[in-house]
């Protein structure tokens, strides 16, 4: 016949093992939770960096553009003597 109280110490041992094994698996998950979000960070400022980059070429385009028209109007002005 099957004696639970001799089973119980057993069970034990296997959910203490469990849950070792499931604290363990917790602390992995929050040292990758962690790298994770130092790389969102990371690449959040370089998103920062990268529009503010973009902010400056996009407005020296728009200079450049319009100190060239005025340049290119001149030259496509006809001479008074035509």
């Amino acid at each position: 016949m099957l004696n639970y109280d001799q089973l119980q110490p057993q069970a034990d041992c296997m959910n203490e093992d469990r849950i070792i094994e499931l604290e363990i698996k917790q602390a992995y998950q929050e040292d990758l939770i962690q790298a994770l979000n130092q790389v969102v960070v990371d690449q959040q400022m370089q998103i920062s960096k990268l529009e503010e980059t973009c902010k400056l070429l996009n407005d020296k385009i728009k200079s450049l553009a319009f100190s060239d028209r005025s340049q290119i109007n001149m030259l496509d002005e006809r001479p008074p003597h035509y």
